[in-house]
Formats: structure tokens, C-alpha cells, sequence
């Protein structure tokens, strides 16, 4: 492994899988990208919530969203990997989470992703896809999940 790209989420199982990834990461002297994706649903919920106030001029663009997404990611790099000696870098995206992932892991050149893994039965995987199995399948290297 020599760049692991690590998905960062708003909980203590990501949280988690972030400090063994690094620590793995650490051991073979490995870079490490973390990447927090805002799906278009999470997006369009909240950019409706601040149009929905009245007399607000304030609008949330795409870029904003990519751009605390980025933040996010790299609150968690500073809280989680500042015990190691591990160099990161924080990367944010907006859209469909299995293409974000795939996307980043050829932008920055890595060969090894690490995912928090939702528990779905196969009738929700049917009825709402499974962006961690479809990383798992088309990901061209080793790719790790971390379930409850």
C-alpha cells in the first residue's frame, strides 16, 4: 500500500476505521487521502432548507457543499490521525457515493480504499443499491469494510 484512500463519515464506526487505516497507513509508510461525500439527496435537502428561509439571501451552491464536505474530512484527519505520523490529505465530493469514491481513488493514485459498511438485507441492496459493493467490485485493488 502506498496511498489509501480512507471514507470519512459523521460517525464512530468511520471514526474508527480512520484510526486503523491510519495506523496501518503509518506502519508502511503510506499517504492517506480522506474523502467525505455529500450525496445529491443530502445536498438538495439542505440547499432547500436554506432556500426555505424567508428573506435569507443566502444560497448553497455545489461548490459549498464540495467545500464542507472537504472540511469535514479534514476535522476528523486533525482529530483522528493527530497522534500518527502519517501524511493526509482532505478531499471532498457531492453525487452518487460509489462514483465519488471510484473518482477520487483514480485522481489521487490510490491503490487501496477503506469503507464504513452499512448492514443491509439484500432486498434494501436491491431497492437502493450498495455504493460500498459496487467500490467493492469495481475498485482495481484491495478494498476494506468496516461494519458495527
Amino acid at each position: 500500500m502506498e496511498r489509501a484512500l480512507i471514507v470519512v463519515e459523521p460517525t464512530e464506526i468511520a471514526k474508527g476505521l480512520v484510526r486503523e487505516a491510519g495506523t496501518l497507513a503509518e506502519g508502511v509508510d503510506a499517504e492517506v487521502t480522506l474523502l467525505h461525500v455529500t450525496t445529491e439527496e443530502a445536498y438538495s435537502a439542505r440547499r432547500g432548507a436554506m432556500e426555505s428561509i424567508p428573506d435569507a439571501s443566502t444560497k448553497y451552491t455545489p461548490g459549498e457543499a464540495e467545500k464542507g464536505a472537504t472540511e469535514f474530512a479534514e476535522d476528523v484527519g486533525r482529530e483522528v490521525l493527530s497522534e500518527l505520523d502519517v501524511e493526509y490529505e482532505a478531499a471532498g465530493a457531492v453525487g452518487d457515493e460509489a462514483d465519488e469514491i471510484l473518482r477520487a481513488a483514480e485522481e489521487y493514485g490510490c491503490d487501496h480504499v477503506f469503507l464504513p459498511g452499512r448492514q443491509r438485507s439484500p432486498t434494501g441492496k436491491a431497492l437502493f443499491g450498495d455504493a460500498t459493493q459496487r467500490v467493492a467490485l469495481d475498485f482495481n485493488g484491495p478494498v476494506t469494510v468496516v461494519t458495527e
